[in-house]
Protein backbone atom coordinates (compact mmCIF):
# COMPACT_ATOMS: atom_id res chain seq x y z
CA UNK A 1 0.00 0.00 0.00
CA UNK A 2 1.01 3.40 -1.12
CA UNK A 3 2.12 6.07 1.86
CA UNK A 4 -0.91 7.67 2.73
CA UNK A 5 -0.95 11.73 1.54
CA UNK A 6 -4.49 12.28 2.13
CA UNK A 7 -6.83 12.03 4.92
CA UNK A 8 -8.98 9.53 3.22
CA UNK A 9 -5.95 7.56 2.28
CA UNK A 10 -4.39 7.81 5.76
CA UNK A 11 -8.38 6.08 7.16
CA UNK A 12 -8.35 3.65 4.21
CA UNK A 13 -4.51 2.38 5.03
CA UNK A 14 -5.31 2.26 8.33
CA UNK A 15 -8.74 0.51 8.04
CA UNK A 16 -7.09 -2.19 5.46
CA UNK A 17 -3.88 -2.87 7.96
CA UNK A 18 -5.99 -2.97 10.87
CA UNK A 19 -8.88 -5.36 9.40
CA UNK A 20 -5.97 -7.84 7.76
CA UNK A 21 -4.38 -7.61 11.34
CA UNK A 22 -7.40 -8.78 12.96
CA UNK A 23 -8.03 -11.90 10.70
CA UNK A 24 -4.65 -13.24 11.58
CA UNK A 25 -4.82 -12.58 15.17
CA UNK A 26 -8.04 -14.50 15.03
CA UNK A 27 -6.21 -17.31 14.49
CA UNK A 28 -3.73 -17.28 17.34
CA UNK A 29 -4.71 -19.63 19.94
CA UNK A 30 -5.74 -17.92 23.25
CA UNK A 31 -3.65 -20.02 24.65
CA UNK A 32 -0.36 -19.59 23.15
CA UNK A 33 -0.57 -15.96 23.43
CA UNK A 34 1.63 -15.65 26.14
CA UNK A 35 4.24 -17.77 24.84
CA UNK A 36 8.13 -16.21 23.83
CA UNK A 37 7.63 -16.94 20.32
CA UNK A 38 8.53 -14.08 17.94
CA UNK A 39 11.38 -12.00 17.80
CA UNK A 40 11.61 -8.79 20.09
CA UNK A 41 11.71 -5.98 19.50
CA UNK A 42 15.35 -5.44 21.42
CA UNK A 43 18.00 -7.44 19.70
CA UNK A 44 18.29 -11.25 21.08
CA UNK A 45 15.25 -10.85 22.90
CA UNK A 46 12.02 -13.12 21.93
CA UNK A 47 8.02 -12.25 22.68
CA UNK A 48 4.26 -13.15 22.48
CA UNK A 49 1.60 -12.21 20.59
CA UNK A 50 0.56 -10.47 23.79
CA UNK A 51 3.28 -8.32 23.66
CA UNK A 52 3.18 -7.64 20.34
CA UNK A 53 -0.34 -6.55 20.92
CA UNK A 54 0.40 -4.27 24.23
CA UNK A 55 3.21 -2.83 21.88
CA UNK A 56 0.96 -1.81 19.02
CA UNK A 57 -2.01 -0.36 21.82
CA UNK A 58 1.24 1.57 23.56
CA UNK A 59 1.82 3.26 19.87
CA UNK A 60 -1.22 3.75 19.58
CA UNK A 61 -1.57 5.60 22.66
CA UNK A 62 1.02 7.05 22.50
CA UNK A 63 -0.19 9.05 19.39
CA UNK A 64 -3.11 9.86 21.38
CA UNK A 65 -0.81 11.32 24.22
CA UNK A 66 1.34 13.54 21.18
CA UNK A 67 -2.47 15.14 20.28
CA UNK A 68 -3.77 15.47 23.89
CA UNK A 69 -0.47 17.07 25.25
CA UNK A 70 -0.66 19.75 22.01
CA UNK A 71 -4.22 20.40 22.39
CA UNK A 72 -3.70 21.28 26.14
CA UNK A 73 -0.48 23.72 25.29
CA UNK A 74 2.17 20.98 26.89
CA UNK A 75 5.56 20.52 25.93
CA UNK A 76 6.08 17.55 23.37
CA UNK A 77 7.52 14.46 25.02
CA UNK A 78 8.56 12.40 21.90
CA UNK A 79 8.65 9.49 21.37
CA UNK A 80 7.83 9.18 24.92
CA UNK A 81 8.71 10.73 28.82
CA UNK A 82 12.17 9.66 29.52
CA UNK A 83 13.04 8.01 25.97
CA UNK A 84 14.80 9.16 23.21
CA UNK A 85 14.58 7.84 19.66
CA UNK A 86 17.38 5.45 19.93
CA UNK A 87 15.49 3.90 22.57
CA UNK A 88 12.79 2.40 21.16
CA UNK A 89 13.40 -1.23 23.10
CA UNK A 90 13.35 0.21 26.22
CA UNK A 91 9.83 1.79 25.26
CA UNK A 92 8.75 -1.41 23.81
CA UNK A 93 9.84 -3.24 26.69
CA UNK A 94 7.74 -0.83 28.95
CA UNK A 95 4.89 -1.50 27.19
CA UNK A 96 5.29 -5.23 27.33
CA UNK A 97 5.10 -4.55 30.88
CA UNK A 98 2.53 -2.27 31.21
CA UNK A 99 0.10 -5.32 30.00
CA UNK A 100 1.34 -8.20 30.79
CA UNK A 101 -1.87 -8.79 33.09
CA UNK A 102 -4.13 -8.73 30.29
CA UNK A 103 -5.38 -11.37 28.89
CA UNK A 104 -5.45 -12.08 25.24
CA UNK A 105 -9.21 -11.25 24.51
CA UNK A 106 -8.67 -8.05 26.64
CA UNK A 107 -5.54 -6.96 24.22
CA UNK A 108 -7.95 -7.33 21.67
CA UNK A 109 -10.26 -4.85 22.74
CA UNK A 110 -7.95 -2.27 24.02
CA UNK A 111 -6.22 -2.37 20.42
CA UNK A 112 -9.47 -1.85 18.44
CA UNK A 113 -10.49 0.57 21.33
CA UNK A 114 -7.02 2.61 20.25
CA UNK A 115 -7.25 2.34 16.64
CA UNK A 116 -10.86 3.66 16.97
CA UNK A 117 -9.73 7.17 19.13
CA UNK A 118 -7.43 7.34 16.08
CA UNK A 119 -9.53 7.42 13.42
CA UNK A 120 -12.18 9.62 15.45
CA UNK A 121 -8.48 12.05 16.10
CA UNK A 122 -7.80 12.01 12.20
CA UNK A 123 -11.82 12.69 11.64
CA UNK A 124 -11.43 15.84 13.50
CA UNK A 125 -8.26 17.22 11.05
CA UNK A 126 -8.33 18.62 7.57
CA UNK A 127 -6.01 17.54 5.05
CA UNK A 128 -4.05 20.48 5.59
CA UNK A 129 -3.68 20.00 8.99
CA UNK A 130 -2.92 16.35 8.37
CA UNK A 131 -0.40 16.70 5.50
CA UNK A 132 -0.17 20.71 4.49
CA UNK A 133 3.24 21.35 6.83
CA UNK A 134 5.57 19.77 8.99
CA UNK A 135 4.11 18.59 12.48
CA UNK A 136 7.27 17.01 13.77
CA UNK A 137 10.83 17.80 12.54
CA UNK A 138 10.52 17.04 8.96
CA UNK A 139 7.00 15.07 9.36
CA UNK A 140 3.59 15.74 8.60
CA UNK A 141 1.02 14.72 11.12
CA UNK A 142 -0.81 12.40 9.05
CA UNK A 143 2.93 10.58 8.47
CA UNK A 144 3.37 10.69 12.25
CA UNK A 145 0.12 9.08 12.73
CA UNK A 146 0.56 6.38 9.90
CA UNK A 147 4.14 5.90 11.70
CA UNK A 148 2.25 4.22 14.27
CA UNK A 149 -0.93 2.79 13.25
CA UNK A 150 -0.83 1.25 9.39
CA UNK A 151 2.81 0.79 9.30
CA UNK A 152 3.08 -1.44 12.79
CA UNK A 153 0.07 -3.15 12.03
CA UNK A 154 1.32 -4.46 8.72
CA UNK A 155 4.88 -5.12 10.18
CA UNK A 156 2.88 -6.75 13.49
CA UNK A 157 0.73 -9.14 10.67
CA UNK A 158 4.18 -10.24 9.38
CA UNK A 159 5.04 -11.31 12.23
CA UNK A 160 2.06 -13.22 12.92
CA UNK A 161 1.69 -14.63 9.98
CA UNK A 162 5.44 -16.16 9.83
CA UNK A 163 4.70 -17.65 13.14
CA UNK A 164 1.36 -19.12 12.66
CA UNK A 165 3.33 -20.71 9.28
CA UNK A 166 5.25 -22.69 12.22
CA UNK A 167 2.91 -23.67 14.49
Amino acid sequence: MAVPTTKADLRAAIDKTFAQLERDLDRVPPVAARELVLDGHVKNTMMSPADLLAYLIGWNQQVLTWHRRRAEGLPDELPAPGIKWNELGVLAQRYYAEYEAETWDELRAQLRDAKDAIVDLIQGYSDAELYGQPWYGKWTMGRMISFNTSSPYTNARGRIRAWLRTF
